[in-house]
C-alpha cells in the first residue's frame, strides 16, 4: 500500500491517523487512513479489499507519494516475512566525517532552490553563556574629580554630556546640557532560565512546504506590480444594515466578491493566468474565484466557482460553508483546485492595506484592507467618513498597468453604489 497522490500539486503526505490497525480486514471502499498534504487532511479509501498486515509508516510519518506505508495481503494467512517491500529504496551509506567548516565558509554556505536560484543558509550562533545587561557605571566615563562631584549634587547623567575638555573629558561647565539622572527599574520577575540565541527548529508541514515553493516561485519569477485605491465605505455599509434587518448577514467581504465577480466580467483581462512552461497567456472562460483562508497549518484558497452567476446571499452562504470545510480540513479536491481570481481579506483583522502575492497560474489577487474611520473631503468639506483600501496585485506579463487601474475602478464604482450588487 502506497501513499496517494491526492492533489495535482502533492508530492508527500503525512499520516495523521490510522483507522485500521494491524490484522484488520479492509474491505473495499472503506477508509484506512487519513493523510494530510498540501491543501487538506484527507481520508483515503482502498481500491481492494484485504488485510492490514503490517504498518511500515506511523502516525505523524511522512511519505513521499507512491512510497510503500504498509503491506496489505489478499488472504490473512499469507506469509510476509522477508517480504521486500517493492518500489523500496535502500538506505545511502553514511559518508565518513567531513573536516568542520570554518566560521567564514559556514556563513557564506548557500542552500539551492529547485529553480537553480539559491538563498543563504541559516547559520545560528552558539547561544551567549553568562550573559547579563548591564546599567553602566558613571565612573568609566571621562569626566574631572569636580564635574562628577557636582553630576551626583545635581542629579546628572554624565552619559548625556558631551565632553569638551582635553581628550573629550567632561568639566564642570559641561553640566548645563546634562540629562536628568533617572534609577534604572529592573524587573522584579525571576531571572530568565533560557541564554540569548536559545531556538530550536519546527519541520514543515506538507502544506506549509508547497507555500513556501509556490510563492517563493511566484515573487520570483512572476513580475509584480500594484494599484491601490480608496473605497467610500459609508453607503456600502448603510445596504449591509439594511439587509441585516431583514434577516440577510452579508459581510463586506462578501460585497468584494461579488463586486470583483461583475468586474471581471467587463474587464475580462484580469480573469487570466499565465503558462510559464509554455510562455502562453491563459484567458479563463468561467470567473471562480478564490478565498484566501487562514488555517492552523497556513493558508488555503476555496473557490466559488461561477461567481458571476451568483447573487449576494449565494455566495455569502458558500463562502461561510467553504470556510468552515477548510478550517475542518474537509475540502474536497474540486472545492480548492483552480480559480481564476484570488480575494485575500485582512480587514477582519485590523489591518488597513496589505500587498498580497499572485497565486499561480492566476494572473491577479486583490487585498482587501478593513474600514476605518476618517476623514474625508465631500464638496470642498472635510466630514468623518469610511475608507477601505484596496490593493490590486497583478503579473505584468498578462496585465498591463492601464486594464489594471480601470479594473479596480470599476471594482470600486460597484462597491460605492452597492444598490448594483443586488441587480
Amino acid at each position: 500500500l502506497t501513499m496517494p497522490k491526492l492533489s495535482p500539486t502533492m508530492e508527500e503526505g503525512t499520516i495523521t491517523k490510522w483507522r485500521k490497525k494491524e490484522g484488520d480486514f479492509v474491505k473495499v471502499g472503506e477508509v484506512i487512513f487519513e493523510v494530510a498534504t498540501d491543501k487538506a487532511t484527507v481520508e483515503h479509501a482502498v481500491l481492494d479489499g484485504g488485510y492490514l498486515r503490517k504498518i511500515l509508516m506511523k502516525e505523524g510519518g511522512s511519505a513521499v507519494v507512491n512510497q510503500p506505508v504498509a503491506i496489505f495481503t489478499e488472504k490473512q494467512d499469507e506469509s510476509i516475512e522477508g517480504y521486500q517491500v517493492e518500489g523500496a529504496t535502500p538506505q545511502p551509506e553514511v559518508s565518513a566525517p567531513v573536516a568542520e567548516k570554518t566560521e567564514t565558509e559556514s556563513r557564506q554556505a548557500t542552500v539551492p532552490l529547485k529553480e537553480g536560484f539559491a538563498q543563504p543558509a541559516f547559520t545560528p550562533e552558539p547561544p551567549l553563556q553568562g550573559y547579563e545587561f548591564s546599567a553602566g557605571n558613571s565612573d568609566h566615563i571621562a569626566a574631572s574629580p569636580f564635574a562628577k562631584k557636582m553630576a551626583k549634587e545635581k542629579g546628572i547623567d554624565l552619559s548625556t554630556v558631551k565632553g569638551s575638555g582635553p581628550g573629550n573629558r567632561i568639566v564642570s561647565g559641561d553640566l548645563n546640557l546634562g540629562q536628568p539622572d533617572l534609577p534604572v527599574t529592573f524587573n522584579s520577575q525571576a531571572k530568565p532560565t533560557l541564554p540569548p540565541g536559545t531556538y530550536e527548529e519546527e519541520p514543515l508541514t506538507p502544506m506549509r512546504k508547497v507555500i513556501a515553493q509556490r510563492l517563493q516561485a511566484s515573487k520570483t519569477f512572476v513580475p509584480h506590480f500594484y494599484i491601490t485605491t480608496e473605497v467610500r465605505a459609508e453607503k456600502l455599509l448603510d445596504a449591509r444594515e439594511q439587509l441585516k434587518k431583514i434577516g440577510h448577514k452579508i459581510s463586506v467581504n462578501d460585497c468584494v466578491i461579488r463586486a470583483c465577480a461583475i468586474a471581471l466580467r467587463e474587464h475580462p483581462q484580469v480573469n487570466s493566468g499565465f503558462n510559464s512552461v509554455n510562455q502562453t497567456m491563459i484567458r479563463f472562460k468561467t470567473i471562480d474565484i478564490s478565498i484566501a483562508v487562514a488555517i492552523p497549518d497556513g493558508l488555503i484558497t476555496p473557490i466559488v466557482r461561477h461567481c458571476d452567476f451568483k447573487n449576494l446571499g449565494e455566495i455569502s452562504a458558500e463562502v461561510r460553508y467553504l470556510a468552515q470545510k477548510a478550517k475542518d480540513g474537509k475540502l474536497q479536491r474540486e472545492e480548492f483546485v483552480g480559480g481564476s481570481f484570488t480575494v485575500s481579506n485582512l480587514g477582519m483583522l485590523g489591518i488597513s492595506e496589505f500587498m498580497a502575492i499572485i497565486n499561480p497560474p492566476q494572473a491577479a489577487i486583490l487585498a482587501v484592507g478593513a474600514v476605518l474611520d476618517q476623514p474625508v473631503v465631500s464638496d470642498h468639506t472635510i466630514i468623518p467618513g469610511k475608507v477601505m483600501k484596496l490593493t490590486l496585485s497583478a503579473d505584468h506579463r498578462v496585465i498591463d498597468g492601464a486594464e489594471g487601474a480601470k479594473f479596480i475602478k470599476t471594482v470600486q464604482k460597484y462597491l460605492e453604489n452597492p444598490a448594483s450588487l443586488l441587480l
